[in-house]
């Protein structure tokens, strides 16, 4: 663990920090905004900061309106039938993660995730009590095996963690995959006396391509909680606003049980909570979307000519994502090659897939057409 910190903390204190903010890089690092936030997002923010009553920036806990809103976009995306008060709005994708987990695990259960990951999967398992295992995902296709899942079961497992549209490949797990794992994890819960519930951390799954459609292992799979947060859909990051769901697929009883522990534990966490102006601006902004066939435009300007430059490149089914092999084992040295030319990536190492660099496509379109003769000049430079 202290190893994969290391990792991210060296990238983020190091090239990224020295380069990120001059005006000449290519910056395909992270998934942050690289041109100005889309103007429907600015007006609906000041259409809801005129205060409506005294308690308007108050203290705020999960508000009934974004809660019915978000269980009717769930019920239609879905299928199914959420309420409002299956909804626990959250200070981000990130604190929906965190409350989950302590919500769900018990101390030193295990929890399953899958590799490469999202960079704080372990850490927030490790600060719930539980202990992480990793069940590794093989490029460049980063299929989910669900044998490799079911072998990692053991009686402590609590927990599968499950990221799709993946972070950081771009893959998309289809139904039959969902199916196949539902079915297993079904068998191994009553193999071992309890339920393993599955964890769907979905911040992307409104960012699809090729007119795919995108379905959550909610739909297959009854012990299944969903996080997501807005600051992906509506490239805004640090405008931090999310939720987590009970399921409605629970029995009374424990779906009754569960809200309470989420509710307790988003205390317990330091009021995690989302501010008060995201909250009443909620029902405008999930109606909003960064532009999705302009990051689709990128990916397929930009794979193929990686592809042309002898990279063995992914191509993303969905995310802000693609993963390039390195040219030279050395993932970090090459990111710093990289760098030399103008061109920010985060290397693999980071999320613990060494040889090998992520590429975010919320770089803009002139990033992009630099960045391909930058890469260009780099592969050249590393294989003369």
């Amino acid at each position: 663990m202290r190893e994969s910190l290391a990792q991210f903390m060296s990238f983020y204190t190091g090239p990224f920090a020295r380069l990120t903010l001059q005006p000449d890089i290519a910056n395909f690092a992270v998934g942050n905004p690289q041109e100005m936030p889309m103007p429907e997002y600015v007006d609906v923010l000041r259409r809801h900061l005129e205060p409506r009553d005294k308690d308007w920036f108050a203290y705020k806990m999960s508000e009934a309106q974004p809660r019915a809103t978000v269980a009717r976009s769930l019920s239609a995306r879905t299928g199914m039938k959420w309420e409002a008060r299956d909804v626990a709005m959250t200070n981000g994708g990130f604190a929906a993660i965190a409350v989950a987990l302590r919500a769900l695990l018990d101390p030193d259960d295990e929890a399953i995730f899958l590799s490469p990951p999202w960079f704080f999967y372990e850490y927030l398992t490790l600060a719930a009590g539980g202990e992480p295992v990793r069940v590794r995902l093989e490029p460049p296709a980063f299929d989910l095996d669900v044998d490799r899942i079911v072998a990692a079961i053991t009686p402590r497992t609590r927990m599968v963690l499950i990221n799709s549209p993946h972070n950081p490949s771009g893959r998309i797990y289809d139904a039959s995959v969902l199916e196949q794992l539902a079915a297993a994890l079904t068998d191994a819960s009553d193999r071992i006396g309890h339920p393993i519930w599955i964890l769907s951390d979905e911040p992307y799954n409104r960012i699809v391509f090729d007119g795919r459609e995108y379905r959550s292992p909610a739909e297959f799979y009854p012990h299944t909680v969903v996080t997501y947060s807005y600051g992906k859909t509506l490239l805004a990051p640090g405008q931090r606003i999310g939720f987590l769901t009970v399921p409605p697929t629970l029995a009374a009883d424990e779906r009754e049980a569960l809200r309470e522990e989420v509710f307790l534990q988003q205390l317990a966490l330091g009021f995690a909570f989302p501010n008060a102006l995201l909250q009443h601006a909620l029902g405008d902004l999930d109606k909003l979307s960064i532009d999705v066939a302009a990051l689709e435009r990128r990916r397929g300007r930009l794979v193929p000519a990686l592809r042309e430059m002898g990279y063995e490149a992914s191509m993303p089914e969905g995310t802000f994502y693609t993963m390039a092999r390195s040219p030279v084992p050395d993932d970090h040295a090459f990111s710093d090659l990289l760098a030399k030319h103008r061109v920010l990536v985060l290397p693999g190492s980071v999320v613990e897939t060494p040889g090998w660099f992520r590429i975010s496509l919320t770089a803009s379109d002139q990033m992009v057409e630099d960045g391909i003769e930058r890469f260009g000049a780099a592969m050249h430079e590393a294989r003369p």
